[in-house]
């Protein structure tokens, strides 16, 4: 399968890409040579190969699930330009 001039046009207006006629001619070999490759993989036989999700087997390696603080408080808190009782110290605002 081949591309000409007039497909790539209709290729960049359906995805709302202006393109002069200079452009889709620059393009139409890019484009035929991805086609050619297509065709290239769908000439393997991939008969006795099952579908994968990865290439390789990765797992998530889990942690148990526990509650904590942190235990950085005093960290964060030292960023802070006031705090008091171990807490982020605010101006009072009234109205």
């Amino acid at each position: 399968m081949s591309v000409d001039t007039e497909t790539v046009m209709k290729i960049a207006n359906l995805a709302r890409i202006a393109m002069t006629e200079e452009e889709a001619e620059a393009l139409k070999p890019d484009l035929n040579a991805i086609l050619d490759w297509v065709e290239q993989l769908e000439e393997v036989d991939t008969g006795g190969v099952e579908p994968l999700a990865m290439v390789i087997e990765n797992r998530t390696r889990m942690r148990e699930d526990i509650v904590t603080d942190g235990s950085k408080r005093d960290d964060i808190l030292a960023n802070a330009p006031n705090a008091e009782h171990g807490f982020f110290a605010v101006p009072k605002v009234i109205e």
